[in-house]
C-alpha cells in the first residue's frame, strides 16, 4: 500500500482483492470528508454572513464545525488504517512521517508564504512565519491517535459489543488525562500584564525606533476566558513567539473592537484588539486531540461491530450522551468557544460530527444513495489536492495571473465585481 497523506491525516486502505466483496470501502466516510471540505470552502468565501463566519468569541456558527469534523474523520480513519498492526515500530515510524509531511505542508500553505489574492508576490520572513494552522492541528491529532491505536494495550472479553469501552480503556484514560491537563492549565495559570508591538505606516518623519507602537494589555488574573487574558494565548506567546501567531484573530469582529462605522479596529478600541492570537494554538490543540480520539471510538465500532443497525444504535446513543454532557457544561459556565476549544465546544461539535456521520452512513452505505453524493465522495478521496488548490487560493491566484493589459483586468476581479460588489 502506498504511503500518502490525506486531509484527514490517514486514508482508509483498499482491502485485499479476496476481501473487497465482503469488506467494501466506507463510502460515507469519503462523503463526510468531501462535505467538510465543501463546507470549509463555502465559509471561506461566504464569511461576511454573520451566521456563517466564525463566532467572534463565545458561541458557535457554521464555520466553527469545520475543524472538529476534520479531526473526527481523522480519528475514524486511524481506526481503519491501523486495525491490524503487527510491526509496531515500523508502523509508528510511517505514521510519524505521514504526520510530519502534513504538518510541513500546513506551514507552507498557511505560514504566510503565499500572500493572497491581492498580491502577485510570495515568500515569508522566517521571523514572522506562522507555525500552526489547520493542517498542523490535524497532523497533531492524527499522530496522537495513531500512536494510541498502535501502542495502547487491549482488554479482551467474551462480550464483544459492551466491551468497546473496556477493550480500549487505555485510550479513554488518555482522553481524560488530556482534558484534565487542559482544564488545569486553562483555569490554573496566572496571566500577567503583557506587551506587543504593532507596525506603523511608513513615514519619513518616523525614526527606526518609532516605526512601531507598543501596546500594553492589563491582566494580572487567573482563569480568565476572554480574548485579552486567557492562558491559551499566554502559552502561545511564550512558546511560539507573538510574531508567529495569527495576525487577524476573529475576535476583532467583536463590537468592542470593531467600529460600526468604518468596520475596523481603531485607536479607541481596547489594546488587545490589535494583538495577534493563534486559534490553532498549543493549549487548544489538546482538546482537538480529544476530538480525534473520540472519532477513533467511532472507527472502533466500524471495525468491531458487523451489523449496520447495531453500529448506528451505538453511534447515536454515544452522540446523544456527549451532546447532553456538552450542553450541561455550557449551562454551568464553560462557554462554547472555538478559539479556546473549550470542553463544551469539543463535546457538542464532536457529537454533531457523530450525528452527521450517522446520517451519511445510513443514506450512503446502508441505503445506497451514492448517486446523490458522488461529487462529495470524489472530493473526499482527493481532499488534500482540493485543499491545496482551492481553499489556500493557489488555484485562484493561478487564474488571476492571466490578465488583459493590466493586472486588475482578470477573471477573478470581474467575478468579485459582478457578484460581490454589485
Amino acid at each position: 500500500m502506498a504511503d500518502y497523506v490525506s486531509l484527514s491525516g490517514g486514508e482508509e486502505p483498499p482491502p485485499p482483492p479476496q476481501q473487497r466483496s465482503s469488506k467494501p470501502r466506507i463510502a460515507s466516510l469519503d462523503v463526510f470528508r468531501g462535505l467538510s471540505l465543501a463546507l470549509m470552502t463555502f465559509v471561506d468565501y461566504a464569511g461576511s454572513v454573520a451566521v456563517v463566519a466564525h463566532s467572534p468569541w463565545n458561541g458557535v456558527h457554521l464555520a466553527d464545525f469545520v475543524m472538529p469534523f476534520f479531526l473526527f474523520i481523522a480519528g475514524i480513519s486511524v481506526a481503519l488504517v491501523y486495525k491490524n498492526t503487527s510491526r509496531r515500530s515500523l508502523t509508528s515510524y510511517k505514521a510519524m512521517v505521514r504526520a510530519l509531511k502534513l504538518f510541513l505542508l500546513g506551514v507552507l500553505l498557511q505560514g504566510g508564504y503565499f500572500h493572497g489574492l491581492n498580491s502577485f508576490s510570495y515568500g515569508v520572513d522566517i521571523e514572522k512565519i506562522r507555525w500552526l494552522g489547520i493542517l498542523q492541528r490535524i497532523a497533531i491529532g492524527y499522530i496522537v491517535a495513531a500512536l494510541c491505536e498502535i501502542w495502547s494495550p487491549r482488554v479482551f472479553s467474551r462480550d464483544a459489543r459492551c466491551n468497546l469501552f473496556k477493550k480500549f480503556f487505555f485510550q479513554w484514560v488518555i482522553v481524560l488525562l488530556i482534558s484534565c491537563i487542559y482544564l488545569g492549565l486553562l483555569y490554573g495559570l496566572y496571566v500577567p500584564d503583557w506587551q506587543f508591538k504593532v507596525p506603523q505606516p511608513p513615514s519619513s518623519d518616523l525614526s527606526p525606533n518609532e516605526s512601531y507602537a507598543i501596546y500594553t494589555v492589563k491582566c494580572g488574573v487567573r482563569g480568565a476566558l476572554g480574548p485579552a487574558c486567557n492562558s491559551a494565548g499566554m502559552i502561545d506567546r511564550y512558546a511560539l513567539g507573538i510574531e508567529h501567531l495569527y495576525m487577524k484573530p476573529v475576535y476583532r469582529n467583536l463590537q468592542i473592537c470593531n467600529n460600526s462605522k468604518i468596520l475596523q479596529v481603531t485607536e479607541s478600541s481596547p489594546s488587545w484588539c490589535w494583538a495577534p492570537f493563534e486559534p490553532e494554538g498549543i493549549l487548544s490543540s489538546l482538546m482537538a486531540v480529544a476530538t480525534c480520539l473520540i472519532g477513533l471510538h467511532y472507527g472502533h465500532v466500524l471495525v468491531e461491530v458487523e451489523d449496520d443497525k447495531d453500529r448506528l444504535h451505538h453511534w447515536l446513543i454515544f452522540s446523544v450522551g456527549i451532546f447532553a454532557f456538552g450542553m450541561l457544561l455550557s449551562f454551568i459556565g464553560i462557554p462554547l468557544n472555538k478559539s479556546l476549544y473549550t470542553t463544551s465546544y469539543m463535546l457538542i461539535t464532536t457529537a454533531s460530527a457523530g450525528f452527521t456521520f450517522c446520517a451519511l452512513y445510513y443514506l450512503v452505505d446502508m441505503r445506497g444513495f451514492r448517486c446523490l453524493t458522488f461529487i462529495l465522495e470524489w472530493m473526499g478521496r482527493h481532499s488534500l489536492m482540493i485543499f491545496i488548490f482551492v481553499t489556500s487560493n493557489i488555484a485562484v491566484i493561478g487564474i488571476q495571473g492571466f490578465y488583459w493589459k493590466h493586472p486588475e483586468n482578470n477573471i477573478i476581479h470581474w467575478i468579485v465585481a459582478i457578484f460581490v460588489h454589485k
